[in-house]
């Protein structure tokens, strides 16, 4: 039996100095702290921001240049993590998009834009439709399968049959 997450994936969850549909402008640096205080993994990987529908873990979560970059994988095993992963192999599912508290953020008077300096990052979900019309994912693929440890037998007749072919 081999260990396999359903789908690696990867994308921007948030990008900087842009606005989305509801009116919030992410700054550069705005995640900082944040990410300083929280490991990739406790910042929670959901479906539709449904604290009820986990389906997988971030492994990575960085400020770059753009925004808020993510990579992680979904949950083999888990029934709506494998139908999300197989949505977003069609295509029909490639949105991100982040749960957060905001710290510290200012109205632009000109735009009406809330400009959002700190915000503590709670979650980033696999959603239909972001606020962010360009958060999204943009990689994905099959990790290579982990091979649990063979048995003595298992070993010698892998050992054989490799020998006689």
């Amino acid at each position: 039996m081999n260990f396999e997450a359903s789908l690696r994936v990867e994308g921007y969850a948030s990008l900087f100095g842009r606005p989305d549909s509801a009116g919030d402008v992410v700054m550069a640096g705005a995640f900082a702290a944040s990410l300083a205080r929280r490991p990739p993994a406790a910042v929670k990987m959901l479906f539709q921001h449904d604290p009820a529908q986990p389906i997988g873990i971030w492994t990575d979560i960085r400020e770059d240049r753009h925004g808020l970059k993510a990579s992680g994988m979904l949950a083999a095993g888990v029934a709506r993590a494998e139908d999300i992963a197989r949505l977003i192999r069609l295509g029909a599912l490639d949105g991100l998009s982040i749960g957060f508290r905001t710290v510290r953020a200012a109205r632009d008077r000109a735009t009406g834009l809330r400009l959002l300096r700190a915000v503590d990052l709670w979650e980033i979900s696999i959603v239909t439709f972001p606020l962010l019309s360009e958060a999204r994912i943009m990689g994905q693929r099959q990790p290579a399968p982990v091979p649990l440890p063979m048995t003595t037998a298992a070993a010698i007749r892998a050992a054989a049959r490799s020998f006689l072919t």
